[in-house]
């Protein structure tokens, strides 16, 4: 073989090392899919990728747990990082689905907003279950969940989440337990017996959604009259020309958390795509896009004045406010859910 022929082949071959080298690591991203997703993209997904930190491999799922218990029983782990709300991130973390983190490489905790940083998760945004009405379809505007059972002056169907979350709580609201004392109240046989009856005196006019998009369709489509929904769907809704608004006194709020799968061999590329993910400039655009509330403190003053108004973390939004509670979910959802089916069924 000649020497420019060893040469030739030798070099072809360094070539494609280093461009194999070079190829950037694939990280899967799960997280709920629709108009959060886009956001997600344009703040996180692209920005990281132009990085050459990596190359996010993008999908969606429902929430549920059941297939991350099965790749981590299996051992064979083909997602890196999820979004998760904050009752699945305890159960996760208690059940060993999730890694524990090193908070050393996602920044300083006294940047976050409280809560943020976890063992098992690092907060991505906070989002409101809102009550939503077309404003073009309404003589005069509901200020309350009252107001949402009270189908004598606002006649018509009500639009509301399938599930026991979230819903048993407003029910509680609408029949006048105070915020301070919603989990109190709900923690008790008695005020578990009272939501439901409360949900009875509107049961025939309920249409059940579950997918977030659907109650903005349905408002707009005059299916219903009212509907409990995420704050950020309705704000894309209104971005598009819709005419909805929002009721923001006795909203429900929570943060969204990334979270990365046990046994996942990718978890030091994970970590640094979360880091990523809430620095301010990202988050900034995130909000931009979707108005979930940012959970690094120096994004706010980013943002523009109009786009903080429509944010939960907005100071006016949260004034009247509730924050879930993740703890009561994660001791009591599933027997609250159970028994939320069997009383949807009937």
């Amino acid at each position: 073989m000649s020497r420019s022929l060893r040469c030739n082949i030798a070099c072809a071959l360094a070539l494609l090392s280093t461009s194999v080298l070079a190829a950037p690591q694939s990280l899967t991203v799960i997280s709920f899919g629709g108009a959060t997703k886009q956001a997600q993209d344009k703040a996180y997904f692209q920005p990281f990728n132009a990085s050459g930190a990596g190359s996010i491999v993008a999908g969606e799922y429902n929430g549920e747990l059941s297939k991350i218990k099965a790749m981590v029983a299996a051992g064979h782990t083909s997602w890196d990082v999820v979004e998760v709300e904050s009752p699945e991130l305890l159960r996760g973390c208690e059940e060993g689905l999730f890694e524990k983190l090193d908070q050393t490489a996602l920044g300083d905790p006294a940047d976050f907003v409280p809560g943020a940083l976890t063992e098992c998760g690092v907060a991505t945004y906070v989002w409101s279950m809102v009550l939503a009405y077309d404003q073009s379809k309404l003589a005069k505007a509901p200020k309350s969940w009252a107001d949402f059972w009270n189908v004598a002056d606002y006649p018509g169907k009500r639009g509301l989440r399938k599930g026991a979350k979230y819903t048993l709580e407003i029910a509680l609201l609408a029949d006048g337990v105070k915020a301070q004392d919603l989990y109190k109240v709900l923690n008790t046989p008695q005020g578990v017996a009272r939501a439901f009856a409360k949900l009875d005196q509107i049961k025939p006019n309920i249409q059940w959604w579950e997918a977030g998009a659907q109650p903005a369709q349905w408002l707009v489509a005059g299916d219903v009259a009212m509907s409990a929904a995420y704050n950020g769907r309705i704000a894309s809704a209104q971005k598009e020309g819709m005419k909805l608004s929002i009721v923001w006194p006795q909203s429900l709020y929570d943060p969204e958390f990334w979270a990365v799968v046990k046994g996942t061999p990718n978890k030091a590329l994970a970590e640094q795509f979360i880091a990523f993910a809430s620095q301010p400039q990202a988050q900034k655009v995130f909000s931009e896009n979707i108005p979930y509330g940012p959970v690094h403190r120096k994004t706010l003053a980013l943002l523009p004045a109009a786009v903080q108004e429509q944010l939960p973390t907005a100071e006016a939004n949260l004034a009247e406010a509730r924050a879930v509670d993740a703890e009561f979910w994660v001791d009591h959802g599933e027997e609250l859910e159970q028994r939320f089916n069997a009383w949807a069924a009937r």
